[in-house]
């Protein structure tokens, strides 16, 4: 009798092989496990996490994805940034392979419930102090987190952090109008509308991205099938980046209107690609409010918003470099020393290198209307079938 194909194609034993694909180029030895967290709202539930090099005595480095993702977007970095500390990283709530609570549809309240739920895991991790890392709306979660629980984190670096641009000093870019007319609908919700599709539809869309570990994923099909069933299930967590979206994808409540409220004794690397879709501008601006705190904002060249991955080997040097020096910091109490490695330009108020806002928009333009023609056929049949939600800021935000 013929096994009855079912309409969503997830599988959480198809998600555990495809992770343990991707985690299988690392060279230390690692551990992944389940955390158990109590939620401030009240319900029971796992965080999965992924643990190397725990012996080591030095301040750990915590991990935060960005949207869409897990902890395997991070096979390029684990190996080098755990050589000399303790590194941790965890799938969000409502992410990747961790339970899916649903939150809040208020922004500020499924904010805060985000963030709470990293303080419940760092609680069970019995975590006193550690560097934070975040990518994209993992840098945004952690900069609350930051906000909220200063006595935590030694040193915040932020990866191409998105939700720090004030929506009120600028108008949504041409392009992202044009896309959120054609299109109307999340791209991972036709993802999951197109049931068997699904998968070939990331493949399609989403081909840059396997290109990013092709010299350590021999199957390109790994990655992208690692993003489908990380976002075939149950979107709690992206209908709370939903809820803390407004209009085009500006945050709700901007990082930049609250980072003066971040403790000042707490240092801050920022990082972004030289050709990022995110305003590096950000940097200077956050800079430019803590006139009392010590921030590095340093641009990688040649490379996009998945900077971890387009240029792993720079970031991770400019990670573990931070860290030694808030080791040396921690240890002797000197400042924080300043460094300028090789091919890394750093942007102060006398060398910001940004491309112009006209050619910004024609390049995101460019982008967005390649998304738009290959979305076209799919959009038409599923649209009247798919929750229609304001479009994240470019159909590449959708995998950031």
């Amino acid at each position: 009798m013929r096994k009855k194909m079912s309409w969503n194609q997830y599988s959480e034993e198809k998600l555990n092989e495809i992770e343990q694909k991707i985690l299988s180029t690392l060279i230390t030895p690692y551990t992944t496990f389940y955390i158990p967290v109590k939620t401030e709202f009240g319900t029971e539930e796992k965080i999965w996490t992924i643990a190397l090099n725990t012996e080591s005595k030095k301040t750990p480095l915590v991990m935060v994805h960005g949207f869409a993702a897990g902890i395997g977007f991070w096979c390029r970095n684990l190996d080098r940034l755990a050589k000399d500390r303790p590194v941790y990283a965890f799938d969000l709530l409502g992410f990747g392979r961790s339970s899916r609570p649903t939150f809040s549809d208020d922004g500020t309240e499924a904010e805060k419930q985000m963030v709470d739920g990293i303080e419940a895991w760092r609680a069970e991790m019995k975590l006193e102090k550690f560097y934070l890392l975040g990518h994209s709306m993992g840098g945004f979660l952690s900069t609350s987190y930051t906000i909220s629980y200063p006595d935590r984190v030694a040193h915040l670096i932020l990866a191409d952090p998105w939700g720090f641009s004030d929506h009120l000093d600028e108008k949504p870019p041409y392009w992202s109008c044009l896309a959120f007319t054609m299109i109307h609908v999340r791209g991972l919700e036709i993802v999951r509308a197109i049931g068997p599709f699904g998968p070939w539809l990331i493949q399609k869309m989403r081909s840059d991205i396997s290109l990013k570990f092709e010299d350590i994923l021999e199957d390109k099909t790994v990655i992208l099938n690692y993003i489908y069933h990380c976002n075939a299930q149950y979107p709690t967590g992206e209908r709370a980046f939903g809820a803390m979206l407004w209009g085009y994808a500006w945050a709700k409540n901007p990082m930049i209107r609250r980072i003066d409220t971040l403790r000042s004794d707490i240092s801050i690397s920022l990082l972004y690609g030289s050709e990022t879709w995110m305003d590096k501008s950000m940097g200077q601006k956050v800079k430019d409010s803590r006139p009392d705190s010590y921030v590095d904002v340093q641009i990688i060249d040649d490379t996009g918003h998945h900077l971890y991955s387009e240029q792993a080997d720079i970031f991770n040097e400019i990670i573990s470099k931070a860290c030694e020096e808030k080791d040396s910091k921690i240890a002797s109490g000197n400042e924080f020393i300043k460094y300028d490695p090789v091919s890394i330009k750093s942007v102060n108020e006398e060398n910001v290198e940004l491309t112009s806002k006209k050619q910004q928009d024609s390049t995101k333009k460019n982008n967005i209307n390649q998304n738009i023609a290959q979305f076209a056929c799919i959009v038409e049949g599923v649209h009247e079938n798919v929750h229609s939600e304001p479009l994240i800021e470019g159909m590449e935000a959708n995998l950031n």
